[in-house]
């Protein structure tokens, strides 16, 4: 009776350490990330392809309308040879890195500047609940406020020059990056934050090793957003502030386009501004979501 008993708790032991085993190494499984490259043909099938794939489309329909006499005013709408004809010849004369130069510059550095406000405001207004009752819905309310509505008042203020530009990206930007950071300190678990105290992680030392890399995924989300405003803010300024001083942005090389009549312009303007803000996010803001992301186990690599 005994020995019977003593071989079903071993024989249960070892069913219980078998389940326990596979449970580990199915946990194992789910940690390991691939650590090699994507094959070439992955890589070109669920990258590559898809967007060549759309703008080749795009190209499709846009032609197809000039071909087929759907729109005959080459005034209303320029066939893609007459844009590229006008992107070649701005190339040949030197100017099409200048216009995006001029823009881009403007827009990194007042980008920077809403970054360098942005972050300690939104900590304010995240951990100070007095402050956040004060201007929370301030913030709200301006990050909804259109853009082009600051470049009035900033002329006057400010005048036709760069200052003029840069305080209607901060206008633009600072709302997001700061209610971003605000949304990411609130998703933060207490948990954390009072393991946090418990270590001696207390004020600004908690808030610089505890809340704000819990608040990663919230502020980069908000850094996106923030740089999306800024954009939008300087082409809102760029086209309705023009000034020979100011040197020729995109924003205004659109706005020339348009007293002009050049529809070929207008469509280079707008080609360009959309490349640029491709550009920037597939270059700086979507490699720093994926490493958040990553780094916290959210992404998962196929």
């Amino acid at each position: 009776m005994a020995s019977s008993e003593t071989t079903a708790a071993g024989t249960a032991a070892d069913r219980s350490t078998s389940e326990l085993a596979g449970v580990e190494a199915g946990l194992d499984a789910l940690e390991t990330t691939a650590t090699g490259r994507p094959p070439f043909r992955q890589t070109l099938t669920q990258k590559i392809l898809p967007p060549v794939i759309a703008v080749a489309l795009v190209l499709a329909v846009w032609q197809g309308l000039i071909s087929l006499r759907i729109v005959t005013d080459p005034s209303k709408l320029p066939s893609p040879s007459a844009v590229w004809d006008v992107v070649h010849e701005s190339w040949l004369q030197g100017t099409l890195l200048d216009y995006i130069w001029t823009s881009v510059s403007r827009g990194l550095l007042g980008f920077l500047f809403a970054l360098a406000i942005g972050t300690p405001l939104g900590l304010l207004v995240a951990r100070v609940r007095f402050v956040r009752a004060a201007i929370g819905p301030i913030l709200s309310g301006l990050q909804s406020l259109p853009s082009v509505a600051w470049v009035p008042p900033a002329v006057i203020w400010l005048g036709l020059n760069n200052s003029m530009m840069y305080a209607v990206i901060l206008l633009g930007a600072v709302p997001s990056i700061a209610n971003g950071l605000v949304s990411g300190v609130d998703q933060v678990p207490p948990l954390f934050l009072r393991a946090g105290r418990t270590m001696g992680a207390t004020g600004l030392r908690g808030t610089w090793h505890i809340v704000l890399p819990a608040a990663l995924p919230g502020y980069v989300a908000g850094l996106k957003q923030g740089w999306a405003f800024s954009w939008r803010s300087l082409m809102a300024a760029e086209i309705i502030a023009s000034f020979p001083d100011l040197g020729v942005g995109l924003g205004q090389l659109l706005e020339n386009g348009r007293n002009a009549s050049d529809m070929a312009m207008v469509f280079e303007a707008i080609l360009l501004v959309l490349l640029v803000g491709i550009a920037i996010d597939l270059l700086i803001f979507s490699p720093l979501e994926r490493w958040v992301l990553r780094s916290r186990g959210l992404l998962v690599q196929r």
